[in-house]
This record gives structure tokens, C-alpha cells and sequence, in this order.
């Protein structure tokens, strides 16, 4: 319980931090702080439907958190979790709108598809890392704009809807579209996927032979090489796996939510993952815990916007602060540290 509260100290320390500062910043607008908070609160949680909308923007951040956090713990800083989703998303929307299969089979083979067109953006990084030494933060980086670029041309070209004025794909198939999970409510079966997902990295990650090599090599890589460890091919599957969950996240937001792909599909969920699997401590029990919060920010953005005028825009400034301090909090484990000057 001790070593579990330690842990947690500077996650929680960084997420008071961040909200007394912007309570700060909506105090300094003359809005009220507490009226802010209470709209967000109901916004995301007051009702039936509110929650059901936490819950679905929770969805996506749980799977590229999860992404983040594999590949983070695996000494992989993968930061292209964005450019896999939208990857996942373009190969769903594409397949989803022009493959006529019957949906017990093609729904599976279409999450599998996103996963692995996600894998396939990520192994990009990961080949040019090893082989090439490129920095893998470089090359994520540039992919994210790379799968926006795409995207952008594709959707206002050989891929706009037939006869649409908008830059959008063609809706996706009927028996393709994950189903609902309540009856008047946007709730879909992808949760479920993205709760499997928690499990099933939790034991690869702590119950397996392959989990103990990737948090080896992220721990220390010369050490892990001289045990035995393949570091630069555990590398290799760190961010085939990371980008798989990130490509099944954008599957998955289009088997449910969205039903086709358009320009700015994604509000930047690729990028919250990253503040939310640095709250989550990389443990996937963590990351659930910070993608609900964070899913909960989301949703109730635009409930603190309407009813107590203070804009969207701060839960924007929230999430950085998170990172900031964390950031800060944190510097003496991912910083190199000067040596102690020599006693004379």
C-alpha cells in the first residue's frame, strides 16, 4: 500500500497542481472557478447521457494511453500514437465503406485491419530507430504530420464520398458498425474491447517472459543486453504493439462513433495519450484510471462552456499543466543529471 501510494503522490500532486492553476486562470477572467467546476462535474458525469459521452471520449484515450505507456515502458518514446490512430482510422473507413461482409465476420477482420495498419505506421519509426539510428521522437513526429497529410488528400480526392460536398469518406456499411451497448445512448462495444485491452497488457506487461524483456530493456538497455535481452528487436515489438492499439483505437472510433473519416477526424487524441499515460504512471490500471478523468475533461468541456462561459479551451490548458508538472516533478528519473561537484 505504501509503495502503491508513493507512486500515485506525483500523479495526484501534478493533477492538484494543474487544476489550482486554472482555477487561477478562470478566476483572473471573472468567471467563477466553482461555477466552472460544477458545470464540468455535470457535464460529465450528471446524467445518464453525460456519462455515456466520458465514456465514449474515454475510449480512444484509453487505447492510445495504453500505446503511449507500452512504449514508454519499453524505453521507446513513441509520440506518433496520433498518426497510427488516424492510420487506423483511414484503413477502417475505407474497407468498412466498400467491403460487403457480413458483419460477424468483417467487423473483427475490420479492428484487426486498423490494428495492423497502425503496427505497420509504427514499424516505420522502429526500423529507421534500428537500423538507422534515427531518433524514434523525430520520426514519430514527422508520421503524425505524414497521416494528417494523407488523410487530407484523400479525403478531398480518390476517397470523398460520392457526390459530397464534404471532405469525407463514404459512410461506413450497416453490418460493419460495432453495436450499441444501451438503447438511446452512443455506449458501443468498444469499451469492452478497450477494458480487454487494459487485462490483456497488464499480464504481457507483468506475466509474461516477453512483458519482463520490454520493461527490462526500457529500464536499462545495456544491462538487458548483457542478460540476454534482444534489445533492438524488443524495440521492434514495443512499437508494433503500441501502434496496434493506437490503429484499434481509430478503428474502433470509426466502427462507433463516427462511421466514416473526414478531415480533423481526431481532436488530438494521439496527443492527450501521452499526458495520460504519464498520469497513469505507465500501468495500465493507471492509464484507465487517467483516460476516464481525462475522458471526463472531454466531455464536460462544453457543459463548462455553455453554462458557466469559460472556454473549452481550459481543459486544453489543464492537460499541458498535467504534463508540465509531472514534467517537473519527475525530472531526476528521465533527465541526465550533472555530477556532484568533488570535495576539495
Amino acid at each position: 500500500m505504501r509503495e502503491l501510494t508513493a507512486r500515485l503522490l506525483p500523479s495526484l500532486a501534478a493533477l492538484a497542481a494543474a487544476l489550482l492553476v486554472s482555477a487561477g486562470v478562470v478566476a483572473l477572467t471573472g468567471a467563477s472557478p466553482a461555477r466552472a467546476l460544477a458545470a464540468l462535474f455535470d457535464g460529465a458525469c450528471g446524467s445518464a447521457d453525460s456519462l455515456s459521452e466520458t465514456l465514449v471520449k474515454t475510449c480512444p484515450l484509453l487505447l492510445c494511453g495504453l500505446a503511449v505507456a507500452l512504449a514508454f515502458q519499453s524505453g521507446v518514446w513513441n509520440i506518433g500514437a496520433e498518426g497510427q490512430l488516424l492510420m487506423g482510422a483511414l484503413v477502417a473507413a475505407w474497407a468498412g465503406s466498400r467491403l460487403p461482409l457480413p458483419g460477424a465476420v468483417g467487423l473483427p477482420l475490420l479492428l484487426l485491419a486498423a490494428a495492423a495498419a497502425g503496427a505497420a505506421w509504427a514499424a516505420i519509426a522502429a526500423v529507421l530507430k534500428v537500423t538507422r539510428d534515427v531518433n524514434e521522437v523525430i520520426g514519430t513526429i514527422m508520421l503524425n504530420f505524414v497521416a494528417l497529410g494523407l488523410i487530407g488528400y484523400l479525403v478531398q480526392g480518390p476517397l470523398m464520398e460520392a457526390g459530397g460536398r464534404y471532405p469525407q469518406t463514404d459512410a461506413l456499411l450497416a453490418a460493419l458498425r460495432l453495436p450499441r451497448l444501451a438503447a438511446g445512448l452512443r455506449l458501443h462495444a468498444g469499451l469492452l474491447v478497450a477494458a480487454l485491452a487494459v487485462l490483456c497488457l497488464h499480464v504481457l506487461l507483468y506475466r509474461t517472459v516477453l512483458g519482463y524483456e520490454l520493461r527490462a530493456a526500457g529500464a536499462n538497455a545495456v544491462a538487458a543486453r548483457l542478460a540476454g535481452v534482444p534489445v533492438e528487436r524488443r524495440l521492434v515489438v514495443a512499437m508494433l504493439i503500441s501502434g496496434a492499439l493506437a490503429g484499434l483505437a481509430g478503428g474502433i472510433e470509426v466502427c462507433a462513433v463516427t462511421f466514416r473519416l473526414y478531415e480533423r477526424f481526431s481532436p488530438g487524441y494521439g496527443f492527450t495519450a501521452i499526458a495520460v499515460g504519464l498520469l497513469g504512471r505507465l500501468a495500465p490500471a493507471g492509464v484507465l484510471a487517467a483516460a476516464l478523468l481525462f475522458g471526463a475533461l472531454e466531455a464536460g468541456s462544453n457543459a463548462m462552456q455553455r453554462e458557466a462561459g469559460v472556454s473549452a479551451v481550459l481543459v486544453s490548458i489543464i492537460q499541458a499543466i498535467v504534463i508540465l508538472f509531472l514534467v517537473a516533478v519527475e525530472h531526476g528519473r528521465w533527465l541526465p543529471q550533472r555530477p556532484a561537484p568533488s570535495a576539495q
